[in-house]
């Protein structure tokens, strides 16, 4: 049995961010434990050149290039409203750029209407995104960690106290399993997939177990499309490459494109996840370019590469609830038990445990600080020295 004083389970945004919080405090004893084979969770930034994260990738004839990353998870940030996210982001010394969104907009009101034009909207404060895609937060963070703390490929499947300590198991995807002994737990995965897939011995008080399980996984039942060309051929049409549509399959459109890289189109689908699995891929794919072919024009049909990334199909990511009911996203739950067998060993710090921006980016960044100053708080004695 291996023995850790901290375990972080979840590789994504908010645990890779929690491990750096407790690497700035001097703290040590610590394992990360990721299920995916690589770490980033709903952060994913898929190069042009293809990818084995995105679910159907298309690349005729494709060629590499740093600056072409194009976010197939969460894309944008606003500094205005979230300072800390963005403190981070310049510490870490990443580039960041305005989301495109100068001139028209083109929408489909019906399934028969055809597409028109209207005025544009700039968003207020501005949208802002990361050159090399939202991976290269995730990729700065990694870096800097320990990698002997770092495991991927390791299924937290069950969670037991045992006197004053936790007990966890793991398993690989050859089913071998591994076993630690650690003092406190924290749970960087969506409250709703932990309760899902993770066994608790003893139950979690019976209020704090329903709260987490009725607490939707933001991008679970969604997917997107990236359509990457050569050039931005929209904004010589005075187009901003924002598109709404009624028909789809493509719900709500925006540009892609990054400052010295390719340029793109990505869409959000608006099929419900039930109806996707139903597609064959080429069949959306086909679908997709023709849409942006009515909306942009005869070179949106011929993209240089595409990607589309389900979240529903992803089972670290949705549960049978996310892909088959409503997604109504309210109040963070409470991210520990008040009393029992669990108080002050285990805190929910992924995104949905954020008070002020639950499924965001920067919800994991406040979770996750939220998450290490109550261990902090609660065993100061703890602390460690580089």
């Amino acid at each position: 049995m291996l023995t850790s004083r901290i375990a972080i389970i979840g590789g994504g945004l908010s645990g890779l961010y929690a491990a750096h919080l407790l690497e700035q405090q001097g703290i040590k004893d610590y394992v990360l434990l990721e299920a995916r084979g690589t770490f980033g969770g709903r952060v994913e930034s898929a190069p042009f050149g293809g990818t084995q994260l995105a679910d159907t990738v298309s690349v005729p004839n494709g060629v590499s290039r740093k600056a072409d990353r194009f976010d197939l998870g969460p894309t944008w940030f606003w500094p205005a409203f979230q300072p800390e996210l963005d403190r981070v982001i310049r510490d870490l010394g990443l580039t960041r750029f305005q989301q495109h969104e100068a001139g028209d907009m083109v929408i489909e009101r019906s399934s028969m209407a055809s597409p028109e034009r209207m005025r544009g909207h700039l968003t207020s404060p501005p949208s802002m995104r990361l050159a090399g895609g939202m991976g290269a937060l995730v990729d700065a963070l990694r870096s800097a960690l320990p990698p002997d703390r770092l495991h991927s490929g390791q299924r937290v499947r069950h969670l037991h106290v045992d006197g004053q300590h936790i007990g966890l198991e793991t398993e690989d995807i050859d089913g071998r399993r591994t076993s630690y002994r650690v003092d406190h737990v924290l749970l960087a995965v969506p409250p709703r997939l932990a309760m899902a897939a993770i066994v608790f011995s003893p139950a979690l008080p019976d209020a704090l177990a329903q709260a987490w399980s009725a607490t939707a996984t933001w991008m679970a039942p969604h997917a997107k499309y990236v359509a990457v060309y050569d050039t931005p051929f929209w904004r010589e049409q005075g187009l901003s490459g924002q598109g709404r549509s009624a028909r789809g399959p493509l719900a709500e459109i925006h540009d892609a494109s990054s400052p010295g890289g390719r340029a793109a189109l990505f869409g959000f689908l608006g099929v419900p996840a039930h109806a996707r699995t139903t597609i064959p891929d080429d069949q959306l794919l086909a679908h997709c370019r023709a849409q942006l072919t009515r909306m942009f024009g005869v070179n949106a049909g011929s993209p240089r590469a595409e990607f589309i990334k389900d979240w529903a199909n992803d089972p670290y990511t949705a549960t049978a609830a996310d892909r088959e009911g409503a997604t109504l996203h309210e109040a963070a739950p409470l991210s520990s038990a008040g009393a029992g067998a669990w108080r002050g060993r285990i805190v929910g710090i992924a995104s949905e445990w954020s008070p002020q921006f639950p499924g965001y980016l920067a919800g994991a960044i406040e979770a996750a600080g939220r998450g290490v100053q109550t261990l902090l708080k609660a065993t100061p004695q703890e602390r460690q020295t580089p």
